[in-house]
């Protein structure tokens, strides 16, 4: 049995990383507003903490999974935060913040004699379950080494991206550019495709046979939109948010991004016009609405 470790946020990402862990041997300490949510991770052999600042007390590693930078914020350094913790030496951080929320909470943090290691993780919820994640990790090379054999539990791809922190998460920042550009324009292109006649499953099959080829055509839609099931794993609400955050990023450091712009400006579309809790997916719906075009029977 290796030793104790806590993990706040063990919903729909961190309870799969959670029973991998504690498969792997490690005794895993969680906490999550959600109760329903600990008391599943509970079941499979965690324990439970009753904030952040009890897991804190307890555990000397720490790995947080949450979903927006000010959660991040407020559990990292907040008046129940990690950071008055007793015990806490290690932060980890596998949520995607982008490097003006990792930064300063990783400098508060220190100031308390406490390490961070930015840890974004990319490959949706059945990379978590499978644990087969890809983990990029930025902080000191050091610990990145100590903490590596456990990250390898939740993420088969490891990657060492830098030693200074939020590198981690801008390379994150342009993965989650990247596929949500992917989902985006793909929809755009089916939906042309579908008001010229064309039908959806050939031209998903001929995308992926040809240079077209991309995330949301090899399992986005074959498995999510083809379907009309819609459940791809991941938010529409988060994949504006990530493109949202990275183009932040870009407008700071004066980098243009014509094709980025465009991505930021159909997600915030997507989420305006479309329902809280909706799966990324949905874009396409969205994109046969404004094209006028029924989706096939």
């Amino acid at each position: 049995m290796t030793g104790e470790i806590g993990f706040v946020g063990v919903g729909n990402m961190g309870g799969p990383m959670v029973a991998n862990l504690l498969a792997a041997g490690y005794a895993v300490r969680v906490c999550d507003q959600d109760q329903g949510a600990v008391q599943a991770c509970v079941a499979k052999g965690a324990t439970a903490a009753s904030s952040p600042k009890d897991l804190a007390d307890q555990v000397e590693t720490v790995l947080v999974c949450l979903p927006t930078p000010a959660i991040v914020r407020d559990v990292a350094l907040g008046p129940d935060g990690l950071v008055h913790g007793g015990a806490i030496k290690t932060y980890i951080d596998l949520s995607t913040t982008g490097p003006r929320t990792s930064v300063p909470i990783a400098q508060g943090l220190k100031e308390a004699g406490i390490v961070a290691l930015d840890a974004p993780v990319s490959g949706g919820v059945s990379g978590a379950v499978a644990g087969s994640l890809a983990v990029m990790v930025s902080g000191p090379h050091n610990d990145h080494g100590h903490h590596r054999p456990m990250l390898e539990k939740i993420g088969k791809n490891v990657f060492y991206v830098g030693a200074r922190i939020g590198m981690g998460q801008t390379m994150k920042l342009l993965n989650n550019l990247l596929s949500g550009t992917a989902l985006a324009v793909t929809s755009e292109a089916v939906a042309l495709g579908l008001k010229a006649g064309l039908d959806p499953k050939l031209m998903i099959e001929i995308f992926n046979a040809s240079s077209g080829r991309n995330t949301a055509t090899e399992t986005k839609f074959p498995n999510s939109i083809l379907t009309r099931s819609f459940d791809g794993g991941f938010g529409a609400a988060l994949m504006f948010k990530d493109v949202r955050l990275c183009l932040e990023e870009a407008e700071a450091m004066g980098v243009t991004m014509f094709v980025g712009t465009g991505t930021r400006q159909a997600w915030s579309y997507a989420v305006t016009k479309g329902a809280p809790g909706d799966d990324s997916t949905v874009i396409m719906r969205h994109y046969e609405k404004l094209a006028a075009v029924e989706w096939p029977e």
